[in-house]
């Protein structure tokens, strides 16, 4: 097990922590609750920025960027958002420090450089956004408006963990306006696609596409359609949520175009977001005790070339060969990097190339330069092939596909073998506390119901699936009729 790290089967949360940490991803800030993303951290967020910005692209939508400080007037003109948001809200009341004149050396907030209005630091961009599409929404013409933002935001978390929860993270935000109500719900769904399929394809992470219930959506939305994905401890986490807004922000500011009959009417609106929680969801849907398994789409580097040698003459015959591979490799596109430093032994590189998830890992000794062999290992199975060097470039660009494909199966079996249909209160909690995973019962519906479950067992609503499959039945809590399954599961 390398790196000392905790294993999963002992302690999940600790592997985690260590996980992120060790692996050179992340780390705490001097700012409770904030973070340090690490350059390796970054470049994986970097990886899925561009597979996204891509597909929002090619969905027809455009960047913008706007203020991090929202009036407060602003922020409160939404009232369900206003309300949902409150608690977790980082204010600013002042724009100036001075000395302070009883302690030397120390700075003071100036009291003469008060604010007139208060601003609060967005937790989310709707109203700042919104508050500017009124200038820039007149007519028909304008519509429909794509707009999406890459940025930081607020929510002050008491409870924070690396990249699932912290008190300021990295994420993007779509924000659109249509004329009809028809249009905004088909980009809710589409985005929606968007996200499940970036999750799939790229993240190697099976999703369930599906629905909140109203307790559960977003504050100001009319529907709220989420990704759910399966943790390793049988844990739930939201890795992505697309909104109906419905006119809600439109009629807060005052957003109305003429249309084609020059009639005056609301617009409809829709946003939608994924954020660095996005690498958690990754770190905890596929690694191991060894450290991560990075799916290639995703891995920052994808190919790491070891030589193992003894004195210079051995480490230049060895660096033609492998600068030969790095360049074939390079021209298809995949990442590769050639470790030639002799101040770390090769057992060492091992380990730590295992530690960060590097999905092919090439070793190239004196021997295999007599043989014109190359041992290639992968990561997500461990298994080791030595072969031709001739065959190495053409095996390797299909390990890329194979172990792509290969870790979203297991993750997929892991879902299937950990998804469990109840008929009972009293076999809905046996599932949870002894195996976890998404549970599938019957609910009557109700907010009530739904909130003395999350009450007594700690387990939520994910979502009710795109699927939905009718099916009459009867509440697992109140015994009321139910009209199908929902999937419940303890989550992050």
């Amino acid at each position: 097990m390398a790196k000392g790290l905790t294993k999963r089967s002992e302690d999940y949360s600790q592997w985690y922590n260590e996980l992120v940490k060790k692996a050179d991803l992340a780390e705490h800030s001097a700012v409770r609750g904030c973070m340090v993303i690490k350059p390796y951290g970054f470049s994986i967020w970097e990886k899925m920025q561009a597979a996204l910005d891509k597909m929002f692209k090619d969905t027809g939508h455009s960047n913008a960027y706007f203020p991090l400080f929202v009036p407060k007037s602003l922020f409160e003109a939404e009232e369900k958002n206003a309300e949902g948001f409150a608690k977790e809200c980082a204010v600013v009341t002042h724009y100036r420090l001075k000395n302070d004149p009883d302690n030397k050396g120390k700075l003071m907030v100036d009291p003469e450089a008060k604010l007139e209005e208060e601003l609060v630091v967005r937790p989310t961009s709707e109203a700042v956004i919104w508050s500017t599409y009124k200038n820039w929404i007149q007519s028909y013409r304008d519509l429909p408006l794509l707009i999406n933002q890459w940025a930081n935001v607020v929510r002050w978390e008491m409870r924070t963990r690396l990249f699932l929860r912290t008190a300021e993270f990295l994420w993007q935000e779509g924000h659109t306006a249509h004329a009809t109500k028809g249009e905004a719900i088909a980009e809710t769904r589409q985005m929606l696609e968007v996200y499940a399929d970036f999750a799939e394809k790229f993240m190697a992470m099976p999703v369930i596409k599906g629905v909140k219930s109203e307790s559960e959506r977003f504050a100001g939305a009319l529907d709220t359609y989420c990704i759910e994905g399966l943790m390793q401890d049988g844990k739930a986490l939201q890795a992505g949520t697309s909104h109906f807004l419905g006119q809600n922000f439109a009629k807060a500011f005052d957003v109305k175009f003429a249309g084609k009959d020059g009639k005056e009417d609301y617009v409809w609106g829709t946003s939608w977001g994924v954020s660095t929680r996005l690498i958690g969801a990754l770190i905890m849907a596929h690694s191991d005790d060894e450290g991560l398994v990075l799916p290639p789409k995703l891995a920052p580097i994808q190919v790491v070339i070891v030589p193992i040698f003894k004195g210079e003459e051995q480490l230049n015959e060895i660096s033609t060969v492998a600068l030969n591979l790095k360049e074939q490799l390079q021209k298809l596109d995949i990442s590769v990097k050639f470790d030639n430093r002799d101040t770390s032994s090769p057992g060492w590189k091992f380990a730590e190339y295992e530690l960060k998830g590097i999905p092919v890992r090439i070793a190239i000794g004196p021997r295999d330069l007599e043989n014109g062999t190359v041992e290639i290992a992968r990561r997500d199975t461990k298994e080791k092939q030595v072969m031709a060097i001739d065959s190495a470039v053409d095996h390797i660009q299909k390990l890329m596909t194979d172990i792509q494909e290969n870790i979203y199966n297991k993750a997929f079996g892991f879902r299937k073998d950990n998804t469990t249909e109840v008929d009972s209160y009293d076999d809905f909690k046996k599932v949870l506390d002894t195996k976890a995973g998404f549970v599938m019962a019957h609910w009557d519906g109700t907010a009530e119901t739904e909130d003395k479950i999350k009450e007594e067992t700690k387990a939520t609503i994910r979502c009710i699936p795109l699927d939905f499959k009718e099916e009459e039945g009867k509440c697992i809590y109140s015994g009321k009729p139910s009209k199908g399954r929902v999937v419940f599961a303890r989550a992050y």
